[in-house]
């Protein structure tokens, strides 16, 4: 009952009334990206949801668009700019992410939205990570996030889908709390992201 039906309307209420209290943040950080990033504050990107649904995540924008010699976008070190780098530390850069909840696009708990391009690399099993909605946090993001590896990411989101419980999410929902504020986990590295799916070898 609680993962078909008063998910749903939890989600929607604490995504709100978040969103109201986050609100004084999220205009000052829009305001300043409007001007540093040269009016582009927010970063919207095509992510797969629940069934590989297509819909656009929503992100405030810490990276900027430089492109090498042959049109190609630089290293994620090289495109990071001091704000960005700021707001993904103390993960700000999720706020807009409300704003998806919130249409129902996603979870506040669940596997972490990935890119279009891994649809066709996951194994039978690695699918079901799409049997729900895709989480602003999930149970991979507080076992590790970017320090472990897709494998163990794959174990974990798919553990979660056949485990959702509400006790559960609200376990996830204070350890992300907690991580945000000891900024323990967020990243593996303040000039690594985490490296690309290839597929199961």
């Amino acid at each position: 009952m609680y993962k078909l039906f008063f998910k749903r309307i939890l989600d929607f209420c604490m995504a709100l009334i978040g969103f109201i209290i986050l609100m004084p943040a999220f205009i000052i950080i829009t305001i300043y990206l409007l001007f540093s990033n040269k009016g582009k504050p927010f970063f919207y990107q095509k992510r797969p949801g629940k069934n590989e649904r297509i819909f656009s995540i929503i992100k405030f924008k810490s990276m900027n668009d430089k492109k090498d010699i042959d049109g190609n976008l630089l290293p994620y070190e090289k495109r990071i700019t001091k704000t960005g780098a700021f707001i993904r530390k103390y993960s700000l850069d999720e706020i807009p992410q409300l704003i998806n909840v919130i249409k129902g696009d996603m979870s506040l708990v669940g596997p972490r939205p990935l890119l279009i391009e891994y649809l066709s690399l996951y194994n039978e099993e690695q699918k079901i990570r799409h049997n729900v909605k895709p989480g602003i946090t999930g149970w991979a993001q507080v076992n590790g996030r970017n320090t472990i590896s897709w494998e163990q990411k794959f174990l974990l989101d798919t553990w979660y889908v056949k485990h959702i419980t509400f006790i559960l999410d609200c376990k996830i929902f204070l350890m992300t709390i907690k991580k945000v504020i000891k900024k323990d986990g967020v990243n593996s590295s303040d000039n690594l992201n985490m490296p690309l799916f290839t597929g199961n070898n």
